[in-house]
This record gives C-alpha cells, structure tokens and sequence, in this order.
C-alpha cells in the first residue's frame, strides 16, 4: 500500500498538464487495490486541498513556487493540515485568503471589486452539484424527475434551466436507467443556458465549432428536433468518438463530427456557429479547483480564441448568427475578444438573443452580453454574446 495516496495524488496532479480526470483516472490504475469508497474519500480529501491550496500553504509557513508545485513532504504537510480544519483564513493577504493566484484575484477586483471578488471566491471554492439535462425528445422534465426518484435518485428542478435537474453530487448516474435510455445527459446548469441563446431551428445547418465533449452539441441537435445538419469539430478524435456514442445513446441522427485543428479554414457554410473558445476555465473551479494551479499561457490562449473565432466567422452565412462564448470569468478572454473582432469585422454586429432563451430572473444588464456567476447565479461562471452577419446586400 502507498505510503500516503492523497499527498502522491495532489502531488502528481499539480505537476501534470493534463486534466484531472485523467490523472486520477492513471493514479488509481497504477494503485488497483483502493475501493470505490477508498477512491472517493481520496479525491474528496485532495479536491479540499486544491480549494485551499495557498492559504494551507501559508499557514504553513511553506514558501510559494510560480508553479504551484509540491514536494511529497509539502504535499503531506497541506493533506494533515486540511484534515485538522485548524487552517484560518483571518489576518493574511486577501488573495491568499481568496485562494487564488495574485493574477486572478487582481483581474476579478477590476472586474468585480474587492469585496464581490472575495464572495466569488467563496462560491469557486465550493464543491458543485451534480446536473443533468432531459433530453425532451424522449421525456419531459416532471417524468423525468419522476423516473429518477421512482429509481431512488433524489431529483428536483433547477432553478434557472427549463429542462435541468439537480441530483445528489455523488450519484452513479451511469447505472440508472433514466441516463442509459438517454433520457438525461450530464450538464452542468450554467452550460446548459448557452446552446439556447444561438437560436437553432429545425432543418437548418449548424456547427458547434469547438465540440469538446460535445453537451452543448447535443443539446443544440435536441433543439433542432434532430433535423437538419448538425456538426461537430473538435481536434481530439477521442472525444468525437465519445460524442457519436452519446449522440446514439439521445436518439440524435443529424451529428456529424469532423477532427480539425480549429486555426484552419473548413469548407462549410452554416446558418448559426457555436464557438465554445477554449479558456483557462476559471468559471469552472467548483468541479475543477487545479486549474488556477496551472500554468497558464494567457496570451497564447488570447491568440487562439481570436484566430478560431476569425476562422469559425467565415463558416456564418450572410444573414447567420454566431455565438461566442467561454467559460472563463476573465474579460480579456471574453469582451476584449469580441471588441477586436468586431473592429476588425464590419459584417458583424451584436444581436439579441432569441425571444424566451434566457429564463427569467436574469436583469437586462446580464442579458447581453450575458455573464454568469457561481457567486450571483449559483452556476458555473461563462460569458456569452451573439453576432449576427449582415446580408451581402446590406454590406455591400
């Protein structure tokens, strides 16, 4: 048996650059003997640290390394430390009681200031609920619900998402019937206000440009009735093989996944583009808290947004709509993008979003563009704003 799983796990989690996931999906293969309970009692203990990484570290009087890494005894230091609950957060730096990188609490103070941004910070640190979404092509919400607690899952609304439900975090979704007949898909609730603000009809030709897992590819083909031509780029062949099966699995005959690059032209022509920008996620720390642990590129990531949104805008038809959207809370990643593009782009212009795509409760200042908060909403935290491209008569 290893000799302290949570401090290796953490240890390795903070030196890798791949996702989370992945590498507690590698620690626990190469480890076989821990149990399901053992397992989730590791990673719930090392998800706790991550929230609280610096202010652990500073208690301890352990000294701060840009990136972020830990030795073994550091590691085993923060694990008993967060275990003990001792750790206060009164009398130090702001950002380190914030938990956050000096960059983001800086950048979050001049979006929000101060006083917001230590709110949200507490809502970031917070663990997140697990959500669905019913796929209304095979059942409403209500027989959903009532199907899932029929199988003893505890299931209510969500607040904000018509067609979301809220169950417990910890629920083996994948052995219920209700998820393996493809009547819900995990979707985290913030997500799934965002394929609707595109607008996709029945029969038109829509494109998520940036598929990724692929939730908001099968909730526009739901939204499309599972007509026309739907399709899905990715650079990651995994994950476009994973969305064929999830597309089987809903019921979903009109997605088409295509491997490209995203910097590249692609020959289509679309009615309406989803470009879901790859980001540094910082919206998304409640179910992700390494990613602000990471080192970060900002201005390479800047580039690509802007360059696939330059390449995902030629696909848009004259008279189409693209939307634009990341799950990041930074406003370079998001305003500062659509501010250059829009420069640099006289066809395009803002739009509104679609009548009834927004549900109700959200103030005219956040509709559009529209920005989400952990702290303010109670979902993750992303960015959206619609474009629409003029008529070649119009432009001309």
């Amino acid at each position: 048996m290893t000799r302290n799983p949570e401090a290796e796990l953490l240890v390795a989690i903070l030196a890798s650059e791949q996702a989370t996931d992945q590498v507690v999906a590698t620690y626990f293969r190469a480890h076989p003997k821990f149990g399901s309970r053992e397992r989730r009692a590791i990673v719930d203990t090392v998800y706790g640290c991550l929230r609280n990484l610096r202010s652990l570290g500073h208690a301890l009087g352990q000294l701060e390394r840009s990136d972020w890494s830990l030795t073994f005894k550091e590691a085993c230091d923060r694990i008993d430390a967060w275990r003990s609950g001792k750790v206060s957060t009164s009398s130090i730096p702001p950002a380190v009681a914030a938990n956050l990188p000096n960059w983001l609490f800086d950048a979050l103070v001049s979006l929000l200031g101060e006083e917001e941004t230590e709110a949200l910070a507490k809502a970031l640190h917070q663990p997140a609920p697990l959500d669905v979404r019913v796929n209304v092509l095979r059942a409403k919400r209500e027989e959903a619900i009532y199907l899932l607690q029929e199988e003893g899952i505890e299931a209510v609304p969500t607040p904000w998402s018509p067609v979301g439900i809220r169950l417990p975090a910890k629920t083996f979704l994948e052995r219920s019937d209700v998820y393996q007949r493809g009547i819900v898909e995990v979707q985290e609730e913030g997500s799934q206000l965002i394929a609707p603000l595109l607008g996709a009809r029945r029969h038109e030709t829509v494109v998520d440009f940036c598929a990724g897992a692929g939730g908001k590819t099968l909730h526009l083909g739901v939204q499309m009735a599972n007509t026309g031509m739907l399709y899905a780029l990715d650079p990651d062949q995994k994950r476009l093989d994973q969305l064929r099966i999830r597309a089987k699995r809903a019921g979903l005959s009109n997605v088409h996944t295509i491997r490209t690059s995203l910097l590249v032209p692609v020959s289509l022509q679309a009615d309406r583009v989803l470009v879901d920008a790859p980001c540094t996620g910082t919206g998304t720390l409640r179910r992700n808290p390494d990613r602000i642990w990471r080192r970060h590129d900002l201005a390479k990531i800047i580039f690509d947004q802007k360059k696939i949104l330059e390449t995902a805008a030629a696909l848009v038809r004259p008279g189409g709509h693209l939307l634009y959207a990341t799950c990041s809370l930074l406003t370079n990643e998001n305003e500062a993008v659509i501010e250059d593009f829009l420069a640099n782009h006289q066809e395009f212009s803002f739009a509104p979003f679609p009548a009834r795509a927004l549900p109700m409760g959200l103030s005219e200042k956040e509709n559009h563009p529209l920005r989400l908060y952990p702290h303010r909403h109670g979902v993750d935290g992303f960015y959206a704003a619609l474009l629409v491209r003029a008529n070649d008569n119009k432009s001309s």
